[in-house]
């Protein structure tokens, strides 16, 4: 295969795609310190945005400390990602009210959220699970079908298995 054979054999397309249809990556060890992984950066939840806030904001058995992205249930750590984390103090910080899916995308993930994008509600699910499992018999964020979610701590009772 000569040289003309290799140059047709690279991948070609918009992705990844170099000015001449290569897929480009920085080379490992180069100079700006990426060894080919450029991070993705997590934006600020608001315009003013910087540094966390060193307040914790508490709700029934939960603490959430923003300066270190970290929720305590009932004197227990809770393991949220970053993005995990931002989605639950979007909700956290509008206690009884219902935040429309597009506003919590615009303020986690910045910009105007696509057509069909279901990014708000993997994280929510992600969060609800981490939660159910740290503090058994609560329920922290309400599902408004169509509409968005609430944050709204309240005890669950079960009745023969089934909540109320």
């Amino acid at each position: 295969m000569g040289l003309s054979d290799a140059r047709e054999a690279e991948p070609r397309g918009p992705l990844g795609a170099g000015r001449e249809g290569r897929v480009t990556t920085a080379p490992s060890g180069s100079e700006d310190g990426h060894d080919g992984v450029v991070p993705d950066p997590v934006p600020p939840l608001s315009a003013g945005g910087g540094a966390p806030r060193d307040d914790v904001l508490r709700a029934a058995n939960l603490e959430l400390r923003p300066s270190e992205y970290q929720v305590v249930a009932d004197g227990q750590r809770v393991g949220l990602t970053v993005r995990e984390f931002q989605t639950f103090l979007v909700l956290a910080e509008r206690p009884d009210r219902v935040v429309t899916r597009p506003e919590i995308y615009s303020l986690v993930w910045g910009g105007q959220m696509a057509y069909r994008d279901r990014s708000v509600d993997v994280f929510v699910r992600k969060v609800r699970r981490k939660l159910e499992a740290a503090t058994p018999g609560w329920v922290y964020i309400h599902t408004h079908f169509g509409v968005g979610y609430r944050f709204s701590p309240e005890r669950v009772t079960t009745r023969g298995g089934i909540r109320s």
